[in-house]
């Protein structure tokens, strides 16, 4: 034990984190120089691991999370479609769509530029590395490096998305993938929102009245990693906006926690998956519920391509809370008003795998 606590007492972490941060090579750049083994800030706790997690034996391979087919939504299988859509939401916080109107290769065209962009020299992914998150475009490896207990095994491209953001600031490499993208999902949030909140019982514009539109673009690199049973590709977390519009590959990795249990969310192919944020499960005053999910570090040879999307509110002054519709003397009010400056500065001020943020809110 006194060895133990003597290597401890040896081990700078705040340096080595430092290092890496000024490296700006991410996890990329580690494994191409050729460890073997991962820095001991990477390292995960035993009991938030899969190997250990003392949750109990995942359920039956059986999948859970509905997948549904958008085919028709404007004809008379729309009420059918928000019943599953409302149901999901509620229960689950978690579906998969398919016919969404998307074209295979337009997915196709979008993982592989992610992938382009990360696997281009480093000398040119450098040039867009910054931890600034108020810049329109930037790349780096875990946004909450410095807060987080550890960090997990990814790198991420980000473009945060406004009325005035001036598109050639995203890398050619993959700037017409991630335009044409960003068009595609946000009409598919739109229709999205305009069922959700049809499935609340509210007016079919609800949602887009309150301004939730796609604000952020995360695309995910989840090159091999050399010891996987160790860390993971993104720690377990809720998301903190309305919804979240993903395009996930066909490698896996991605699970939402149910009960005591973690579920695969399966790759369908061409499917895209949506979650429940935080901020629609305060609107929808726990109608909808948003739900624990995480990546495992991934143990392939090859890297796993993820992109999301996030609706969220995007008037920072303005109020948020319960919708007034959804509350009456039978169902109060569970969260407090807040404004979205408040909201997004509560969120950026804790690390990722903090699940406590949605109880800032509550009353």
């Amino acid at each position: 034990m006194e060895n133990g606590r003597q290597a401890e007492e040896g081990y700078d972490r705040a340096k080595e984190i430092k290092q890496f941060d000024d490296s700006k090579m991410g996890v990329k750049g580690l494994l191409d120089s050729g460890i073997t083994s991962i820095p001991r800030f990477f390292i995960h706790p035993p009991e938030s691991l899969p190997c250990t997690a003392a949750i109990g034996t995942p359920p039956p391979a059986s999948n859970i999370i509905p997948t549904i087919d958008l085919s028709g939504f404007e004809s008379d299988r729309r009420s059918i479609i928000i019943d599953q859509i409302r149901d999901a939401s509620g229960k689950l916080g978690f579906f998969q769509v398919t016919n969404h109107g998307i074209p295979s290769e337009i997915i196709d065209r979008t993982i592989a530029g992610i992938k382009a962009f990360n696997e281009q020299p480093p000398e040119m992914k450098v040039l867009h590395y910054s931890r600034d998150m108020g810049s329109s475009v930037l790349y780096s490896s875990n946004y909450d490096l410095y807060i987080s207990k550890a960090a997990s095994w990814r790198d991420s491209i980000i473009v945060n998305w406004s009325p005035n953001i001036d598109t050639n600031e995203i890398p050619e490499i993959c700037r017409s993938e991630l335009v044409e993208w960003y068009w595609q999902v946000e009409r598919l949030g739109q229709t999205l929102m305009e069922m959700l909140s049809e499935g609340l019982g509210v007016e079919g514009g609800r949602l887009k009245a309150l301004s939730c539109t796609g604000t952020n673009m995360v695309g995910h690199y989840y090159p091999p990693c050399p010891q996987p049973d160790l860390t993971l590709g993104i720690s377990s977390h809720t998301d903190a906006a309305a919804i979240t519009v993903l395009l996930q590959d066909q490698i896996g990795g991605l699970q939402m926690k149910q009960g005591d249990h973690w579920v695969k969310v399966q790759p369908v192919p061409n499917a895209i998956v949506v979650n429940i944020g935080d901020l629609l499960q305060i609107l929808s005053n726990g109608a909808y519920r948003s739900v624990e999910h995480r990546v495992l570090a991934n143990h392939l040879r090859q890297p796993r391509i993820s992109v999301a999307i996030f609706f969220n509110a995007s008037k920072g002054e303005d109020y948020y809370g319960p919708l007034s519709e959804l509350i009456s003397t039978d169902k109060p009010a569970l969260y407090r008003p807040f404004t979205l400056s408040e909201y997004i500065m509560k969120f950026y001020s804790k690390e990722l795998g903090d699940k406590s943020f949605i109880s800032n809110f509550q009353l």
